[in-house]
């Protein structure tokens, strides 16, 4: 079935369409239902989810004759995914869309991708980002992070590729024995066939991703959503779907994958880093 948040973008999407088709702004429509016109551009924009009266309301006014269509995409925007079965995960939509995407392509500056980390090393990522975190979501999150990584085993996984900042293999996160494993268990992910990992050397100096990590997810054409990149901030997590921006980050990427190792000299600077973690075990 298709994801909860995938829905509630292609529902948005073919909203704005009709509404568009009609020849109507957002504040004529806000007029027509009583309502403000930032309820409308959040429903448009996938930040507030449309309940089934304003999809039928919405279908009316735009002269939809049959809504079964809109009002079952309703129905499945609703739903809840399996990330909704504890509290504390604020993530939920990425994941969806995570499962969605045919390609996604994260740029790290700081630590291991969620996608590829161990457990104790997830752990203590999430405690140092969190230090006052209760103990219980603690090990929610963890518990998430590590079925988020299902995602790449499956039978038919997006392709996954990975531009790392040297100094993630570097930054004593859990200790020594906890970076050995999770190093190791990245040099593991790099001989699947649908992972590509580079690590970016000190040796470049100045980038492009000098700013901010991200994680740029694309999908299919019969998926009718446009390609995205998605923020983790302290302040909260952003989707950048407009295409200049999406553009840019592409051209940042690009520059990084030629800047970079190639996947064969990366995988044997993550396993030099592992060796040197090993001498460090007590």
């Amino acid at each position: 079935m298709t994801s909860p948040t995938l829905r509630q973008r292609q529902l948005a999407r073919r909203l704005r369409d009709l509404r568009q088709e009609a020849g109507l702004s957002i504040a004529q429509v806000a007029e027509h239902l009583l309502c403000s016109p930032a309820k409308i551009s959040r429903i448009e924009t996938a930040q507030r989810r449309a309940s089934l009266r304003d999809v039928r309301d919405l279908g009316q006014l735009y002269g939809i004759q049959n809504a079964n269509e809109l009002m079952e995409l309703a129905r499945d925007a609703r739903q809840q995914g399996w990330w909704h079965q504890g509290e504390g995960i604020d993530i939920g939509p990425l994941i969806d869309l995570e499962n969605e995407a045919k390609a996604i392509t994260e740029y790290e500056t700081t630590t291991i991708p969620g996608l590829m980390q161990t457990e104790d090393y997830a752990r203590a990522v999430i405690r140092g980002f969190f230090p006052d975190k209760d103990a219980t979501l603690v090990e929610r999150q963890v518990e998430v992070r590590m079925r988020r990584q299902e995602l790449l085993r499956r039978p038919q996984p997006p392709r996954y590729w990975v531009l790392l900042d040297e100094s993630s293999l570097h930054r004593h996160i859990g200790g020594a024995k906890v970076m050995k494993r999770q190093l190791e268990q990245l040099a593991q992910f790099a001989e699947l066939p649908q992972v590509t990992i580079q690590v970016v050397p000190f040796e470049v100096g100045a980038h492009m991703g000098f700013d901010s990590a991200f994680m740029l997810l694309e999908f299919d054409r019969n998926v009718d959503i446009a390609d995205m990149v998605f923020m983790e901030t302290r302040a909260g997590h952003i989707f950048e779907e407009k295409p200049n921006q999406v553009s840019r980050f592409r051209e940042v990427i690009d520059h990084l994958r030629a800047d970079a190792l190639s996947p064969v000299a990366s995988r044997k600077m993550i396993l030099m880093q592992r060796d040197h973690f090993a001498g460090k075990e007590i």
